[in-house]
């Protein structure tokens, strides 16, 4: 067993026994994988009670870091990028991001992902955006299909970059900014095929090879995105009503 212990003299004494085996994890001592002691040497090792190693427990299973396979069984694990997007998203709703900040970010994410993706997308991804792509062509008179197969897209393009950060740091601003979609649509009737279009090129360019293309292509469509939002009057509307789709 790897996990060091020490004996704690603080108020909030479960917070500090998620820290301390929470630093573990992060510089590599624990890997993930790695079986946790039961809560009774752990109370131990960290001289507290078991209902105050309980509850550090449970604030590291809370942000993902531990799981149980099995009910008396802890694991480390890493945590998962969709628990980690919903989690940002729903922070960024509270505080009441705007279109405007969400947008601005993905002027800058939204390019890198698809010149990266141009020149790292392999034959299978390339067939996997294409379908993607030809079931938005399919659903574009449908709003509600629409608005769950864009973050689809931008989200599969991002994944063949194979760029971890950039698609954990993309993510939870593409989920809150592209399903505003639903209050575009109604006044930017047009958008749904110019966002066809768009992706069309984008497609073509990545599955080419063509960064440059791939990169302006993107550009063109969040901009493109940005006259629908202010359009529909959203520009310094809080994103917040997409919190209740997490």
């Amino acid at each position: 067993m790897s996990l060091r212990g020490r004996p704690l003299k603080v108020k909030y004494a479960y917070y500090q026994i998620a820290d301390e085996i929470q630093k573990q994890i992060l510089d590599g001592s624990i890997k993930p994988g790695e079986r946790l002691p039961g809560e009774v040497e752990l109370a131990e090792m960290f001289g507290v009670t078991r209902s105050t190693v309980r509850e550090g427990l449970r604030q590291l299973e809370n942000d993902g870091l531990v799981h149980r396979p099995t009910p008396r069984r802890l694991e480390v694990c890493l945590p998962q990028v969709d628990a980690l997007t919903a989690r940002a998203s729903r922070a960024m709703a509270l505080m009441r991001v705007s279109f405007r900040d969400l947008w601005q970010v993905a002027m800058v994410t939204e390019p890198l992902a698809a010149n990266l993706a141009a020149g790292l997308i392999t034959e299978e991804e390339k067939s996997e955006l294409r379908a993607i792509h030809a079931e938005m062509v399919a659903a574009q008179h449908d709003v509600e299909a629409t608005i769950d197969l864009d973050p689809r897209f931008h989200s599969f393009i991002a994944e063949t970059t194979k760029n971890r950060v950039l698609i954990m740091a993309r993510e939870p601003v593409a989920l809150l900014l592209y399903r505003g979609f639903a209050q575009v649509a109604p006044v930017a009737k047009i958008a749904l095929q110019r966002q066809i279009v768009a992706h069309e090129h984008i497609v073509e360019a990545i599955c080419a090879g063509d960064a440059e293309l791939a990169e302006t292509w993107a550009r063109r469509h969040i901009e493109d995105f940005w006259r629908a939002i202010n359009k529909a009057g959203l520009a310094d509307r809080a994103a917040f009503k997409t919190a209740e789709t997490f």
